[in-house]
């Protein structure tokens, strides 16, 4: 288990100081897949850095299986990171070594004899689906594939928790995919936790259980993914699940509906019953829907007409028929 425990980082500039994280509490359970989103700037990349202390926060612990990080010695917090594996956006490969070769630089900083670094580099390179790769050097491939070489590389010291740091922010959707699939395998037959670091909700709502919103240095919110995609309670969150309706806010004078849809409602067609049922025009602004988990979820912004009879009539079809929604404007 990972604890944070108000957490905070300061930066001190020649213009005074900066608050990069401002008392930061999560608590991270063993096997699960937990992300943190926010957007450029948010803070969300030196909280993972502060994770495994390769960013010391200036106030505050993490706590990793009851033993505060702070609190370690040099030497045991080396030893410690051992346990905690780390993927980035750009990769960070070693240009003048072989993909076998990066996979097995960890374990040589370890200590691990040679053949037994060699043989589990060559096990995690088959999970990992390179195995054929084992001597092409980082320039002759892809980003997908060095991604790939970097997860292997961070698995090789058998760590328990792997923390992803915009691991898919350079790569195209299709490749995109192919990792967060690869990184759903490995949370599932090796144990291992994962904390994900990014600024696309996609990513979160495809592999994650739980997410924090972080905003401006700060929690904005905490939940089961399912839950913060359905209801936001943040602004910040509202903008990072329906970034499309944004132009919506701009409008004045209208009656403005979010209907949010969750599993079985998605498959519903309640726009046409409403509109059957009512006998109202209503007006798409904008719709959206995603798999969490294997089921739909999705939102739905509707306008509805300016007349308070016939807008207070589907208001009622909705509030009858048990349909989640909230009032946009």
């Amino acid at each position: 288990m990972i604890e944070i425990k108000d957490l905070n980082k300061t930066y001190q500039t020649s213009a005074g100081a900066i608050v990069a994280l401002d008392n930061i509490n999560l608590t991270i359970s063993d096997g699960e897949i937990f992300g943190i989103i926010g957007l450029s700037g948010a803070g969300k990349s030196t909280l993972v850095r502060c994770i495994n202390l390769l960013e010391r926060p200036t106030k505050g612990d993490v706590v990793l299986d009851g033993k505060s990080l702070m609190q370690l010695p040099q030497k045991e917090l080396l030893k410690t990171r051992q346990s905690i594996g780390m993927i980035f956006q750009n990769f960070n490969l070693l240009e003048q070594r072989n993909v076998l070769q990066n996979v097995c630089y960890p374990m040589e900083i370890a200590g691990i004899k040679k053949d037994e670094a060699r043989e589990r580099a060559m096990e995690l390179l088959k999970l990992v689906g390179l195995a054929d790769r084992q001597k092409s050097y980082p320039s002759q491939l892809s980003g997908g594939q060095k991604q790939r070489v970097a997860i292997a590389r961070a698995l090789a010291t058998k760590p328990k928790y792997l923390l992803c740091d915009e691991a898919t922010s350079a790569l195209d959707p299709n490749t995109t995919q192919s990792i967060l699939e690869l990184l759903k395998e490995i949370n599932k037959t090796m144990g291992v936790t994962i904390v994900v670091i990014t600024h696309e909700m996609r990513v979160i709502d495809q592999i994650c259980d739980r997410v924090a919103v972080i905003d401006s240095s700060q929690i904005a919110e905490v939940g089961y993914v399912s839950d913060v995609f359905t209801s936001p309670q943040s602004e910040i969150a509202k903008e990072l699940i329906l970034p499309k309706a944004r132009p919506i806010d701009k409008i004045t004078g209208e009656h403005c509906v979010r209907i949010v849809f969750d599993g079985e409602d998605s498959y519903k067609p309640i726009i046409s019953n409403l509109i059957l049922e009512c006998q109202v025009p209503v007006n798409i602004l904008y719709a959206d829907t995603e798999d969490i988990d294997g089921t739909a979820y999705g939102h739905m912004i509707i306008q509805l007409p300016d007349d308070e009879h016939q807008a207070n009539r589907v208001l009622h079809y909705l509030q009858s028929s048990g349909i989640t929604y909230s009032k946009e404007v």
